[in-house]
């Protein structure tokens, strides 16, 4: 009886060992971004990684901050969603126009939908306006709505991104308007320091967006827009990204997401596409014309999509080899069986066979436990691959749950397990 308690022990601190030295190796290990492929790409920066796995495929430049211009939208759409399932606002809100909105409106060089003062808008409209068009009227009128104000919206973006890891991003605006162009409703006290992002931290901001929201794609993916619809004054417009259907550069796949271009940003881009299962997001800022922008994104897209696929490595529900189940505190069973909670994929290059190790990191689990609990996670290291982005700081990875529930063992029974336990140690002790 002793030695099959000792064995039991062992084996509990053997999966817990292992799980920590995955997360010492796992932080510990630095990986290069793919520099293999020469696209001779004529940006002033370049990033492209896989969606589901956050890898990276392609990189110039991807830390340096550059002017974003309107792709600094894709906050405030994220802003927004969150707004909506928060329940802080809703699509059917009816919105007046504000001065401030109307300010833009007026402006020559603004892109926008011509807010006129005593009209009202729903925030779906003025979503759909932001997201397709990039109007940046309407982008205004939203951040009032959600944040109340300019200057409290742009503080609700500065402070997403820092919970989102992008270490190289200030927003000064909601819309990527220069904030010198604002006048008198410049949110920020000073004027000087401007709207940066990184292609790094534009590819994590699309990545959260696409990931946290997937509804935004169905509005990114609309190749043309009516806004006031059935309105005398109703104004049709294509999408600034002319790589969708039906448009200039169209490519199959792409579904999204922001351009962007002012005189100091040039033309900027944040494209997706999905081909085959895999997802690619592409960012290349500083390009040299509106047609330059999707031609070099083209070449970033067919080089993922040529030279990488998704390979299934384990299915939903099923457990990680090795890593069959995660110890339990105070619980009436010792162990609970983990499970994957969804289909675990692993990025390799096409034509190539490659070998992934799966690391489990189990939390520190005290019963009550019921089944589909988040009880820890796997993450697969691959021979040759790329890193990979991190979600709010933290290495990627997919959660395991718990397979059943485990109940809070009684009192007599964790006494006589402590018991156990100390004779088992004692047991250990005289042996050794």
């Amino acid at each position: 009886m002793l030695r099959n308690w000792a064995a039991r022990i062992s084996k509990m601190f053997l999966a817990t060992m292992i799980g920590l030295l995955s997360i010492v190796g796992g932080a510990g290990q630095t990986w290069a971004a793919e520099t293999t492929a020469n696209l001779d790409l004529k940006v002033s920066s370049a990033f492209m990684i896989e969606a589901s796995t956050g890898k990276v495929l392609y990189s110039i430049n991807p830390d340096t901050p550059l002017p974003p211009a309107s792709m600094t939208k894709m906050m405030t759409e994220y802003l927004v969603m969150e707004a909506v399932k928060n329940n802080k606002i809703k699509w059917t809100d009816q919105v007046p126009v504000s001065e401030f909105a109307f300010y833009i409106a007026k402006m020559s060089d603004s892109s926008g939908v011509y807010l006129n003062m005593g009209e009202t808008h729903t925030v779906k409209d003025l979503y759909e306006a932001m997201a397709i068009a990039s109007a940046n009227d309407a982008t205004a009128l939203l951040a009032e709505r959600v944040g109340g104000s300019e200057t409290n919206f742009v503080s609700m973006m500065n402070k997403k991104a820092q919970e989102l890891g992008m270490t190289n991003t200030y927003f000064a605006t909601s819309s990527g308007l220069p904030v010198t162009s604002l006048g008198q409703y410049a949110p920020a006290a000073d004027t000087s320091k401007d709207t940066v992002m990184s292609a790094r931290d534009a590819a994590i901001l699309a990545q959260r967006l696409i990931t946290d929201y997937p509804e935004s794609l169905e509005i990114s993916k609309k190749s043309r827009y009516v806004f006031r619809e059935g309105q005398p004054n109703a104004s049709k417009l294509a999408n600034n990204n002319w790589m969708l259907p039906g448009l200039p550069s169209e490519y199959q796949g792409v579904d999204g997401l922001k351009t962007g271009f002012t005189d100091e940003a040039q033309y900027c881009f944040t494209g997706t596409a999905q081909r085959d299962g895999m997802r690619v997001i592409t960012v290349v800022m500083g390009a040299g014309s509106k047609l330059k922008r999707f031609e070099e994104t083209k070449k970033l897209m067919n080089y993922g999509f040529s030279t990488f696929k998704l390979k299934e490595t384990l299915g939903k529900g099923v457990p990680v080899p090795g890593f069959e189940n995660a110890p339990v505190k105070k619980g009436v069973e010792l162990e609970v069986p983990a499970v994957t909670k969804e289909t675990v994929n692993i990025l390799t290059k096409v034509g190539e066979e490659t070998k992934a190790t799966p690391k489990v990191v189990y939390n520190d689990l005290t019963a009550p436990i019921k089944k589909g609990d988040v009880i820890g996670k796997v993450y697969f290291e691959t021979e040759g691959n790329n890193g990979a982005l991190k979600k709010d700081g933290q290495a990627e990875g997919i959660d395991l749950v718990a397979a059943e529930d485990v109940e809070e063992g009684s009192w007599i029974r964790l006494f006589f397990r402590s018991i156990g336990q100390f004779i088992s140690d004692l047991f250990h002790s005289i042996i050794g």
